[in-house]
């Protein structure tokens, strides 16, 4: 259930198909503006990534890849800001927003460094140097004053992902091809973008994000659930369900023990809601009472002088996937009433007692052949 790589999950898929290299490009977006005239910084950031895919050449088949599924998730952020739910757009940038800054960061850099391998372990060199400082695991503290926490927890997320992703982009080049490689590369550069973006979105006037612990006993218990459902046939029907999931979960742990906790928590509900939605078969039935069952957990979220951003971006995704909306999915919005909210609080209190962990047992049986 483990992977050595966890982050490496989604951003593959962007690229394995990828045989041809194509002339760089660029592409401006206007800024957005709000209603007292200042600039939207997230609304500019979607209208900026939604140019790049556009100016992209429509027959290419590195850019349909990079056009569909962070495309779609680009499309659905959009949507959300329409909506009014600015959390759960944010949450659906950062799905989308790595691949396609980073497709076009690749794009940008020389054709041979897209095609030699020596050029492109040189190329490989010279980036890990000029951005050392920030291919390094954050601090504890590297994001203190950042507000509210779910904007704290991304771009934790975000600068602990760069260093990873640089590192395995190396190998994988030289693997596969250079253009690959360099896409994982381009990921890191685009990770610590990303950062810095969600440092400028902090906004002063929020609270103080609130004192988090280790979350230790709740990753134990969210690793022992995926084991438990990791069996035939879900395991083999939904593996890459699985291996998202434990993507999520690993990068909990990581975050975790660097003191990242506002990360950390982001990661652990976000392994929470893809475990529920593994414990549920996709066509089960839904009950028809999930507005009503999210509104005790709404009212707590609404308490005056608290930062619950957090929790707040998974009751708007509930709430975009209720019964009855357009393009919902209500086997998330069950989740996230079942299993997210109620984990969301419970990492609020003080860490409930934790179990002995039994010791690892490998247990080998030699089945030896007849006359062998």
């Amino acid at each position: 259930m483990r992977r050595t790589d966890a982050t490496l999950a989604l951003a593959a898929t962007a690229v394995l198909a990828a045989t041809a290299v194509f002339p760089a490009f660029s592409a401006a977006a206007p800024a957005a503006a709000t209603a007292t005239g200042k600039t939207d910084r997230l609304a500019a950031e979607i209208a900026r990534l939604s140019a790049i895919l556009n100016a992209a050449p429509a027959e290419d088949d590195f850019w349909k890849q990079i056009q569909g599924g962070p495309g779609t998730m680009l499309g659905r952020a959009e949507q959300a800001l329409k909506d009014g739910r600015r959390n759960l757009a944010l949450q659906r940038l950062g799905f989308a927003r790595g691949d396609i800054a980073s497709a076009a960061w690749t794009m940008a850099q020389p054709e041979k460094e897209r095609s030699d391998l020596p050029t492109f372990e040189a190329a490989w060199e010279r980036l890990g140097r000029e951005r050392e400082r920030e291919f390094r695991l954050p601090a504890a503290t590297a994001f203190d004053g950042v507000r509210p926490a779910f904007v704290r927890g991304l771009a934790e997320a975000a600068a602990a992902q760069a260093g990873t992703l640089y590192r395995a982009s190396l190998d994988y080049g030289r693997s596969t091809e250079p253009l690959y490689g360099l896409f994982y590369a381009g990921n890191g550069v685009a990770q610590v973008e990303y950062a810095a973006f969600l440092r400028s979105l902090s906004d002063p006037k929020s609270p103080a994000p609130p004192p988090l612990r280790s979350f230790a006993p709740e990753l134990d218990a969210l690793e022992d659930q995926l084991l438990r459902a990791y069996k035939p046939p879900v395991s083999i029907d939904r593996h890459g369900e699985f291996i998202t999931a434990s993507a999520s979960l690993k990068e909990a742990r990581e975050l975790d023990a660097a003191g990242l906790r506002c990360g950390a928590l982001v990661k652990l509900l976000d392994g929470t809601m893809r475990a529920g939605l593994l414990a549920s078969a996709p066509d089960a039935p839904v009950p028809d009472d999930l507005a009503q069952r999210l509104q005790p957990f709404e009212k707590k979220l609404n308490t005056p002088g608290r930062d619950h951003s957090i929790g707040r971006t998974y009751l708007e995704g509930a709430q975009a996937n209720l019964p009855g909306v357009t393009g919902a999915n209500p086997a998330i919005a069950l989740s996230i009433v079942r299993d997210v909210l109620p984990r969301y609080f419970a990492a609020l209190e003080p860490a409930p007692p934790r179990p002995a962990r039994p010791k690892p047992e490998v247990t080998v049986t030699l089945v030896r052949w007849p006359y062998t």
